[in-house]
């Protein structure tokens, strides 16, 4: 593997796999690589590439891990069994706070709140709402939306739909179907979130969603709910239903790739935020995370050189 010398190197976001889930094992950084060591023996990751890792439960992982992901601009999340809890996470590659700034600033006033608001259900609608129609009433047609999308989704896969019921604390208890679901929006909640800390923004500033640390995730992954997680979730689950969590996790890869998804979210964020112009990862506002490799072997640090001791 070869390493880089700064973050001008590193792939955009649009350019990487979208995610990555490891559970039962062990992750170490070994002479520039990434090992994870699973029941089935030990395997490499090209780190170089990967967005979003996914530590289900089951994994350790060492600190020169750790250092060589964050390196890496690659967000790290722990999460609970089959991927579907977010336990914690790590910090983005961005240290510039224009777009954080700007986001804030679009929050606090109500007027600019309501038109991002706007934009995000115009987003999801075929057709263009009206100014004249109320933020009530959109919700109230959304509503309708998603309760039909459900329900014609169930007659054309032939499987049984009884509503969006499942309960985190017994997840057993759930029926295939919403698990599948839970499933397919845990990985679009993955991604949505890398995108948001690579390119600058709060997860934590939502507009439609409000006072959760993952706020703005959930309005960005509502964008593409019912055009590919929800879709996805009642195919795979029409086709079987064993396994379905893991079915699910790998059709997402699949699909996030052919639909383009990664070169997506950041342009529709700089949509609904208004921000048009701004629609990319700009390598120098990353400047400073990285030390260069010139820099480091002056020093005799070099960033694949691990520190843990044997």
């Amino acid at each position: 593997m070869t390493a880089m010398r700064d973050l001008r190197e590193l792939p955009k976001f649009e350019d990487r796999w979208s995610h990555l889930f490891l559970e039962h094992g062990r992750l170490d950084e070994k002479a520039g690589a990434l090992l994870f060591h699973g029941t089935d023996g030990s395997i490499e990751i090209p780190i170089n590439q990967l967005g979003l890792l996914l530590l289900g439960p089951g994994t350790t992982v060492t600190q020169s891990a750790m250092r060589f992901l964050a390196d890496n601009n690659t967000l790290v999340c722990w999460t609970g069994e089959q991927g579907v809890r977010l336990y914690a996470h790590s910090t983005g590659g961005s240290h510039s706070s224009r777009r954080l700034l700007r986001q804030a600033g679009l929050y606090v006033n109500m007027d600019s709140r309501t038109a991002v608001i706007r934009r995000m259900y115009n987003m999801r609608f075929p057709e263009k709402l009206p100014d004249s129609v109320s933020l009530d009433t959109v919700r109230g047609m959304e509503g309708h939306r998603v309760r039909e999308a459900y329900r014609k989704l169930a007659e054309e896969n032939g499987v049984m739909w009884r509503g969006r019921i499942y309960n985190p604390q017994n997840w057993d208890q759930a029926d295939p179907l919403n698990r599948a679901l839970s499933s397919a929006f845990a990985c679009l909640y993955g991604l949505c979130h890398a995108a948001i800390l690579s390119a600058g923004y709060s997860p934590a500033i939502g507009f439609i969603h409000t006072g959760k640390m993952l706020s703005f995730v959930y309005d960005v992954a509502d964008l593409y709910k019912m055009e590919i997680a929800v879709p996805l979730a009642f195919q795979t689950c029409s086709e079987s239903d064993v396994d379905v969590e893991r079915n699910v996790r790998l059709a997402c890869r699949d699909v996030f790739h052919k639909t383009k998804l990664m070169k997506r979210v950041l342009p529709d964020i700089a949509e609904v935020l208004d921000a048009g112009d701004d629609i990319g990862e700009i390598p120098g506002e990353l400047e400073g995370r990285l030390v260069t490799l010139d820099d480091r072997a002056a020093t005799g640090t070099l960033p694949w050189q691990s520190e843990r001791e044997d």
